[in-house]
């Protein structure tokens, strides 16, 4: 079976994608990925075929712009985004599909694939990988730019307040370029596109456990639940780089602080880490891939690493300061270490939110991050010892396998072939 996975965004939003391609072509399958020319190296390394959508250079000029991280501005970037991407996944399916033996997997942004599927016939795979991305009028995510209503408000008022935003939102995401392309392919015009539209008739994979985000009675009657898939580069054997092994072994356990491989605007969060440390007496391990962002001096208990494999690097810090990306929080889950959130926008704040309430986190607000409010926040995580027991317990619950094993089962249910041997 030959699958397409398209995807668009980060590494946190690419590399569940790769891991998946990779389960699936241990299966028998062969795999393209359609997603941005940033990520050709990680496609040919997997041994993927590979369609760019833009180039690097694109990635990294649409990652500069500080807008991206704010809630409303970053949605309409992400509108221009799906609206420049359609054309090119459309394309990439007409190409490549083979009736009876091509399937897509795609994220719920990827409007070519939705589109692909009605105009073609080919299996569709909505693949979510955070629960903000599904609305319910019993419990309204926390996404940023929305209002927050209290758990009181009953269903009926929150689905007249959905028909009212979704005019807004049809706006966003550029409901008339899609429908003028839809129409250039003799398809009738759509409305409503983040209601059900931009989800798979078919099937919707959560890659995501219910005791994160319990199954809502109005969700889709096609989706299917696994668990978080801890892909790090999907690889389990990675070493950790001498210095850091180094590093680690000079001392009490680190706090580790990232505000993700995007963030191209980190100054502020860097020289809260490094004050959150000397406040509290303890390690620092900062991550970033731009060292402009750094203090132009670290005290002797702080270090910097450019990357550090999450897998092997959270099980031995005591607790990780990040914004809130749904792969930094699993991986932090898996090693049983409390964090603190720093939210920016899209579904950050609900991750946020989740973590909270399961008593395993908590957040600071990016106007409000400084360095004592941080290492506040930190000391009540660290001192805890209910926090400390929650973690352990949520810990012993992580099964990144078996997430990806059965995506897999779901994916090739739906299209009907187990493999190209059989």
């Amino acid at each position: 079976m030959n699958y397409l996975l398209i995807t668009q965004g980060s590494h946190g939003d690419v590399l569940p994608f790769t891991g998946l391609g990779r389960r699936l072509r241990e299966r028998g399958h062969r795999v393209t990925l359609v997603t941005n020319g940033h990520f050709q190296e990680e496609a040919s390394a997997n041994g993927f075929d590979f369609v760019p959508i833009g180039t690097d250079e694109d990635y990294q000029e649409e990652f500069a712009n500080p807008e991206i991280w704010q809630s409303i501005a970053g949605f309409m970037t992400l509108g221009r985004w799906i609206a420049r991407s359609m054309p090119i996944q459309y394309q990439a399916i007409l190409e490549r599909y083979e009736k009876d033996n091509t399937a897509v997997v795609a994220s719920s942004a990827a409007f070519g694939a939705r589109i692909a599927h009605e105009k073609l016939g080919v299996p569709l795979v909505t693949l979510l990988l955070q629960p903000a991305l599904l609305r319910s009028a019993h419990k309204m995510p926390v996404v940023a730019g929305l209002p927050r209503f209290p758990g009181w408000v009953p269903p009926i008022a929150m689905r007249g307040f959905f028909r009212v935003f979704d005019v807004i939102e049809d706006y966003i995401v550029r409901a008339n370029e899609v429908n003028a392309f839809r129409a250039a392919l003799g398809l009738p015009p759509v409305k409503r596109l983040v209601d059900k539209w931009w989800l798979s008739p078919q099937r919707v994979i959560a890659l995501f456990p219910d005791w994160f985000a319990p199954l809502q009675p109005d969700w889709p009657a096609e989706l299917r639940t696994t668990s978080f898939p801890l892909c790090d580069g999907c690889t389990t054997d990675a070493a950790l780089p001498d210095e850091v092994k180094e590093f680690l072994e000079k001392g009490e356990p680190p706090i580790v602080f990232t505000p993700g491989t995007a963030m191209m605007h980190g100054k502020s969060f860097f020289a809260a880490a490094v004050r959150a440390c000397e406040l509290l007496g303890r390690r620092g391990l900062l991550l970033t891939r731009f060292t402009d962002h750094l203090p132009d001096r670290l005290p002797p208990a702080v270090r910097h690493f450019s990357y550090v494999p999450f897998g092997q690097l959270l099980p031995r810090a005591a607790a990780i300061v990040h914004h809130g990306g749904i792969g930094t929080l699993a991986q932090a889950l898996a090693a049983g270490i409390p964090q603190l959130i720093m939210p920016l926008a899209y579904d950050q704040p609900d991750n946020a939110r989740r973590l909270k309430e399961m008593g395993v986190g908590d957040s600071l607000k990016p106007a409000r991050f400084r360095g004592p409010a941080a290492a506040r926040k930190l000391a009540r995580l660290l001192e805890s010892p209910d926090v400390a027991a929650k973690c352990r317990s949520l810990a012993k619950l992580m099964d990144g396998p078996a997430a990806l094993e059965r995506a897999c089962e779901f994916i090739e249910a739906l299209a009907g072939r187990r493999s190209l041997s059989t």
